[in-house]
């Protein structure tokens, strides 16, 4: 099963996660495909995710995380053994995200929301200093990210696979050029 697990206030309706829910859905591998609207709260968004996975009982887990999702993915490939691939990640994001403490509204479904302090402790809670398996891994980050610095990522996961490119955005322009590549790891 592929769990796409969006940014920060993002949601199901993202550009990546339908391109790559149709691309399952034209291989028709629809059923094999999971994109939750994860909760503001951290600790909640990762509950949310695992008491779906419990319900569906997959053979197999592979997460694509973009941004925030990112970091709960790889929080949750060390939590449970499962793949990771992650689209410009988060790294450390109690740290990345405590300059957006405040008012929030999410892009996609406008609901206003704030993000506190215990939001950025339950990040802190969860965050993984090393990761233990880098074969687990697939980073996929490109240069011109606009929001992270992609040279923590690709730091952080080194070990892994990664597939670094010049230019692009925070959005990860292209993304679709890496659907066989997702499937295939």
């Amino acid at each position: 099963m592929i769990v796409y697990l969006h940014g920060f206030n993002s949601s199901p309706a993202s550009g990546k996660a339908r391109q790559l829910g149709e691309h399952m859905a034209g291989l028709g591998r629809q059923a094999d495909y999971l994109c939750p609207a994860l909760p503001d709260r951290p600790r909640d968004a990762i509950a949310h995710v695992e008491a779906e996975l419990t319900q569906r009982h997959p053979e197999s887990v592979t997460l694509v995380g973009s941004s925030l999702g990112g970091f709960y993915a790889t929080h949750l490939a060390e939590k449970h053994g499962w793949k990771a691939v992650l689209v410009n990640p988060a790294v450390h994001a109690h740290i990345l995200m405590r300059s957006s403490l405040g008012p929030q509204t999410n892009w996609h479904t406008a609901e206003k929301w704030v993000l506190t302090e215990a939001h950025l402790a339950e990040l802190e809670a969860m965050d993984v200093m090393t990761i233990t398996r880098p074969e687990r891994y697939l980073l996929l980050a490109q240069t011109g990210d606009e929001v992270l610095d992609y040279r923590d990522a690709v730091a952080y996961y080194a070990g892994a696979t990664q597939i670094i490119e010049t230019g692009g955005d925070h959005g990860f322009a292209g993304f679709e050029r890496h659907f066989q590549t997702i499937l295939d790891f």
